[in-house]
């Protein structure tokens, strides 16, 4: 197929992982493994540990997976969206808690979306990016890409700043706060020091164990400015995208963790005599769930390419992933933990992990009805 007369011609997207993904992938696998998995992961828990400083550690700087999204000269290891998505898929896997999302994808690509030559914009990125510093982006985790949520925080002429913002994701574990802001100029983008004076993180009660939610208060906190109205906006709105799309990577992790545990689990239990996943029944539900994660795995990628290669299609592929991605992990974890039976309602078993990201991450960054809204603009298809 030719591209129309004037218009630039797009590449098919690549769906397929390359092989240094495939080898980041092994490596990723093989750290998380090495930590124990879900199981330590839920041990963590009963000792009230909600992060994994010494993973975090050996993830993001031993391995450098931090700076992914950032360019070489600047301190990152000039990756892309689709490198990213590997980290994401394989930390679904085991529910990590760990700042990844947060801090290496939507607080790293507000940076990116603002002037980098500047020392106040670098500093801050390549602290980021070499894993020895947690940054959050100070929104409510729920804020969903397509615009640009208006600030709780007001900014003096001075960058002093004042306001609360609640449902902010691993803010308790950040060393910057990256506070969009409305100041005199407008809306505007500042960095904060997490343990700076006026400066007040207060968990949450979450759903997700890994993932907590905060609520950062800002009373007279002095700002540093990173972007002003001219950046900002479309700094904050790219990283909400960019945030969305890589979302589903770690949905789709999350579900090949619970399908792939369903299936070993029902081979090895028996009913009757027989192991109970030979029963018919379940095969179907086993089946029809390895389609939706298959699916699922298509639009993902699709939605990762997209942000790699700055298609002009990303919002698009974006809104598809999160409308199929985050039902299908819910729907698998929930499959999980009835397939398991009694054992599947224990604490002591780590399927109820897996559904409570799973229904954190459906409502976070946008839920599916909200996506599918946007998509339904996107392309053209009112809403009856």
């Amino acid at each position: 197929m030719t591209a129309q007369s004037g218009a630039p011609a797009l590449a098919d997207p690549d769906l397929l992982y390359s092989e240094p993904e495939d080898d980041l992938r092994a490596a990723v696998r093989s750290l998380l493994a090495g930590r124990g998995g879900p199981a330590a992961v839920l041990a963590d828990l009963e000792t009230g540990r909600a992060y994994d400083t010494g993973l975090w550690r050996s993830l993001a700087a031993g391995m450098g997976t931090a700076g992914l999204l950032v360019p070489e000269k600047l301190g990152g290891q000039g990756a892309s969206a689709r490198e990213a998505a590997v980290v994401l898929e394989e930390l679904g896997r085991t529910v990590a808690p760990v700042p990844y999302l947060t801090s290496a994808v939507l607080a790293v690509s507000a940076l990116l979306g603002c002037d980098t030559d500047r020392r106040e914009v670098a500093g801050p990125l390549a602290a980021l990016a070499g894993g020895g510093t947690v940054g959050v982006l100070v929104l409510p985790l729920p804020a969903a890409p397509g615009t640009v949520p208006e600030p709780s925080v007001r900014a003096a002429a001075d960058g002093v700043l004042t306001g609360t913002v609640t449902g902010v994701a691993d803010a308790a574990a950040a060393g910057v706060l990256l506070v969009p802001a409305r100041g005199p100029d407008g809306y505007a983008l500042y960095a904060v020091d997490a343990a700076a004076d006026g400066v007040r993180t207060e968990p949450g009660t979450p759903l997700d164990l890994t993932r907590t939610p905060s609520r950062v208060t800002l009373d007279g906190a002095a700002g540093r400015l990173l972007a002003g109205p001219e950046l900002a906006p479309a700094a904050v709105s790219g990283a909400l995208l960019a945030g969305a799309g890589l979302l589903a990577s770690e949905q789709l992790g999350i579900a090949e963790w619970c399908l792939a545990e369903t299936v070993r689990y029902t081979a090895e239990r028996t009913q009757f005599g027989r192991p109970v996943g030979s029963f018919q029944a379940l095969k179907h539900r086993m089946a029809a769930l390895w389609l939706d994660v298959a699916s699922a795995r298509a639009a993902a990628r699709n939605a990762a390419d997209a942000l790699a290669t700055g298609s002009p299609d990303a919002p698009v592929a974006v809104a598809v992933a999160q409308s199929f991605c985050a039902p299908v992990a819910v729907r698998a974890a929930e499959e999980c933990i009835q397939l398991h039976g009694g054992i599947g309602m224990t604490w002591e078993h780590p399927a109820h992990l897996f559904l409570k990201r799973a229904k954190a991450d459906e409502i976070a960054l946008g839920t599916p009805g909200r996506h599918r809204e946007t998509l339904a603009g996107l392309v053209g298809i009112p809403a009856p």
